[in-house]
C-alpha cells in the first residue's frame, strides 16, 4: 500500500514539475499599457496603495493581482485587494509596523489598516521534490498540498496561481497589467480557465473545484471543458478539506449574491453532496419537493436581499435548509422511542447539526440561532393569552417568521398559510387591534391547581393540652 502511494506522489511530482518547466519556458509574457486597459488607480484602495509605494520604494518588486485586478478590468469595485511581492514575509514584516505573519500552509502576511487587511503574498515557486524542498512544502497522499512556502519568480508565481483570469499583474511603478497565461484572453471570453493540469491542482487543493464554480456563477463566465471535466470524479476529495474552511468557502458560495446559480451549479458538478450530505439525501428525482422548492427559494431571497444591500444571516440560511431533513428525523423518532413530539424534535435537532457540524464547521453562535429558529416554529402555533405578544419580543422572532412565512409558500397547506397570515397582520398591528385578533382564539384550558401538602404536625409533647 505504502509503495503504491509513494509512486502516485513520484508520478504527481514528477508530472506536475515537467508541467511546469514547460510552462514557463513555453509563456509569452503580454505587457498591457495604461491607455490599452481600464485600471484607475483612483478606484484601488490607499491602503494598498502606500502598501505598494513602500515595497517599492525598498527596492522590491510589487504588483496588485489576484481577484482586485480580475474586478477592476470588468469594471466591478473588488471586495479587497491582494499584493504579490518579491519580498519574504519576514522582510514585509520589518517594512510595516502593522504587519503580522499568518498561515501554516501558506505563509502570508497581512498588513492591517484598523478594519481593512491588505494580504502580502510572496511570489510562489515551483516543487523539485528535493530533501531541502520538503521542509518549506508537504503534500499529503492524496497529492493536496499541506504546505507550501517555496519561493520564486514572478513568471513561476504566475504558474502557480489558480486560474487564469486571476493571474493578472498590475504594477503602479509603470501602471500597466502583466499577462503570462492568457488571462487577458479569458476575461474577454468569459471562461474560467484552471492553470496546469486540472487534476494535479484540484489534488493540490479540492477548494479550487468550488471556487471555479463560485466564480462562474458569480462573474456569469463558463467553465472551460478542460477545467470542469475532472470535478465530478474528484469531487468526493473535498471530504479531505478541514471543516472550519469548508463552512468559510459555504458562505462564499451561498452569501455572495450569486446563491442560486452557485447552488444548480454545485449540484451539476456533484459538488453539493460532499458539502451537505444530510440535505442530498432527501432530494426527489423530479426535484419538486418541499425541501427543494425552499431551498431554491431561500437562495432567491438572499440573494435579493444582498443586491439591495440588506443583511443576511447564515443562521436562516441554515434553517431553512435543514427544516424539513429536522421533520423526518423528529417523526422517525418519536415513532421509533414513542417520545412526545417536543422532546424527539429537540433530539433531531442535535442529529442533523451534528452530522451538518461534522462536514462544515458550523460555530455553536450560529447552531444556537438555528435552535432558536426552529424552536420557535413550533410556539408559532400557540397564540392564546399573552403568549403572541412574549414571542414577538423574542430576539429571533422575525427570523423565525421568515422560515414560517417561507413553509407557507412552498407548501400546499392551508391551515400554515393562515398561521404565516395571521401573525403577518399581528405584528403590523395597533395594540387594541392585536387585543381583538387575540379575542376568539381557542382559550387555554384551566389552569391546574397545584395541592399543597398538608403540614407536618410537630410531635405532641407530654403533658400538652
Amino acid at each position: 500500500m505504502f509503495t503504491r502511494v509513494a509512486n502516485f506522489c513520484r508520478k504527481v511530482l514528477s508530472r506536475e514539475e515537467s508541467m511546469a518547466q514547460d510552462a514557463v519556458a513555453q509563456s509569452h509574457m503580454s505587457v498591457i499599457p495604461r491607455e490599452q486597459h481600464n485600471i484607475s488607480r483612483k478606484d484601488i484602495s490607499e491602503n494598498a496603495l502606500k502598501v505598494l509605494y513602500r515595497l517599492n520604494k525598498a527596492g522590491y518588486e510589487a504588483y496588485l493581482v489576484g481577484g482586485g485586478v480580475r474586478d477592476l478590468l470588468l469594471g466591478k469595485k473588488p471586495k479587497d485587494f491582494d499584493v504579490t511581492t518579491n519580498a519574504t514575509p519576514e522582510q514585509v514584516r520589518k517594512l510595516f509596523r502593522n504587519c503580522r505573519l499568518v498561515g501554516r500552509r501558506f505563509r502570508l502576511a497581512h498588513v492591517m489598516f484598523g478594519p481593512e487587511i491588505i494580504e502580502v503574498a510572496t511570489f510562489r515557486g515551483h516543487h523539485d521534490g528535493s530533501p531541502s524542498d520538503r521542509t518549506t512544502s508537504q503534500r499529503g497522499q492524496n497529492g493536496m498540498l499541506l504546505r507550501d512556502n517555496i519561493f520564486g519568480s514572478i513568471e513561476e508565481d504566475a504558474q502557480r496561481r489558480d486560474f487564469t483570469i486571476n493571474s493578472l499583474y498590475y504594477s503602479v511603478a509603470d501602471f500597466t497589467v502583466r499577462d503570462y497565461v492568457g488571462g487577458m484572453k479569458d476575461l474577454r471570453e468569459g471562461v474560467i480557465r484552471l492553470i496546469g493540469d486540472p487534476e494535479t491542482r484540484y489534488r493540490e487543493d479540492p477548494v479550487r473545484m468550488l471556487r471555479a464554480v463560485r466564480f462562474a456563477a458569480k462573474l456569469n463566465m463558463r467553465i472551460s471543458e478542460e477545467t470542469a471535466e475532472p470535478i465530478p470524479r474528484l469531487a468526493t476529495l473535498i471530504n479531505d478539506v478541514p471543516p472550519a474552511r469548508l463552512f468559510e468557502e459555504s458562505l462564499k458560495l451561498l452569501q455572495a449574491g450569486y446563491g442560486f446559480d452557485t447552488y444548480k451549479l454545485l449540484r451539476e458538478y456533484s459538488l453539493f453532496q460532499p458539502l451537505f450530505p444530510t440535505i442530498v439525501r432527501y432530494f426527489t428525482e423530479r426535484g419538486d419537493s418541499p425541501m427543494e422548492r425552499i431551498i431554491n427559494q431561500v437562495f432567491k431571497n438572499t440573494d435579493t436581499r444582498i443586491h439591495n444591500d440588506m443583511r443576511v444571516n447564515p443562521a436562516f440560511l441554515f434553517a431553512a435548509m435543514f427544516w424539513y431533513p429536522l421533520l423526518e428525523t423528529a417523526q422517525k423518532i418519536a415513532q421509533e422511542s414513542g417520545l412526545a413530539y417536543y422532546d424527539a424534535f429537540a433530539l433531531a435537532a442535535n442529529d442533523v447539526l451534528d452530522e451538518a457540524c461534522r462536514t462544515l464547521a458550523i460555530p455553536k453562535r450560529i447552531t444556537t440561532l438555528v435552535r432558536d429558529i426552529w424552536q420557535l416554529q413550533l410556539r408559532m402555533s400557540r397564540r392564546q393569552g399573552k403568549r403572541a405578544w412574549k414571542l414577538m419580543e423574542h430576539p429571533k422572532f422575525r427570523a423565525a417568521y421568515d422560515l414560517l412565512a417561507l413553509r407557507a409558500e412552498v407548501e400546499n397547506n392551508a391551515e400554515l398559510q393562515k398561521l404565516a397570515k395571521w401573525w403577518g397582520e399581528f405584528q403590523v398591528s395597533a395594540p387594541p387591534e392585536q387585543k381583538d385578533m387575540l379575542t376568539g382564539l381557542d382559550e387555554d384550558p384551566a389552569p391546574r391547581r397545584r395541592h399543597r401538602r398538608p403540614r407536618k404536625r410537630a410531635p405532641r409533647r407530654e403533658g400538652s393540652a
